[in-house]
């Protein structure tokens, strides 16, 4: 039987809303820093992967779940001293070309046409098979977070749709509880505890 994706709205609309902060990006800010090392051009380009990749995974199917959820996925990575992501970030910076918001709307354009088609159904990703519906809050999260570090970045007025804030929230604290970290989150959220400084769950 063929299960719809209950996670595909939020995640679309987590797409529309980046969508928009390519067009506020000052003419002049692209090279400016971004996160980082990251210029705003490669924070762009490695939030515009959240796109891409739901893209070329869907044509890429996996014989079995080897990673179970969301949370999972990020307990499975690491991500603090990844050099390739950095490269894949600058080499999907550069790939916006001197038109970024039409390199976003095209993929954009095309996640609105495949993925109100599919069903959940299993897939390969870079940490194994996965759930497509299990696989999509992590790009709802990804959209989510480095929109606003974009927005930072380029001192834009911006503001998350409801949906999708309550997506990547809810996703943090499922990761920090996937940790064994979800007291100290849970005690900082309701103002009887300070988290460490730099804390974070990815």
């Amino acid at each position: 039987m063929e299960t719809p994706l209950a996670h595909a709205a939020p995640y679309l609309s987590a797409a529309a809303s980046f969508r928009n902060l390519p067009a506020m990006v000052p003419a002049g800010a692209w090279d400016r820093p971004g996160l980082g090392d990251w210029s705003v051009r490669t924070l762009a380009g490695h939030t515009s992967r959240a796109l891409v990749t739901v893209l070329n995974y869907l044509d890429q199917p996996a014989e079995r779940v080897e990673v179970r959820s969301a949370a999972a996925y990020y307990a499975g990575l690491d991500f603090s001293n990844a050099p390739e992501i950095g490269a894949r970030a600058a080499k999907a910076g550069a790939g916006l070309g001197a038109d970024p918001v039409a390199a976003v709307d095209a993929l954009l354009a095309r996640l609105r046409e495949k993925l109100p088609r599919e069903t959940d159904r299993i897939i390969r990703t870079i940490a194994g098979g996965m759930r497509l519906d299990d696989y999509l809050p992590t790009r709802t999260f990804e959209l989510a977070v480095h929109s606003l570090d974009l927005a930072a970045a380029c001192g834009l007025a911006f503001a998350l749709p409801q949906e999708v804030e309550r997506a990547a929230a809810e996703l943090a604290v499922q990761i920090a509880v996937h940790r064994g970290e979800g007291a100290p989150v849970l005690l900082a959220l309701t103002g009887r505890a300070v988290l460490p400084q730099g804390y974070s769950v990815v």
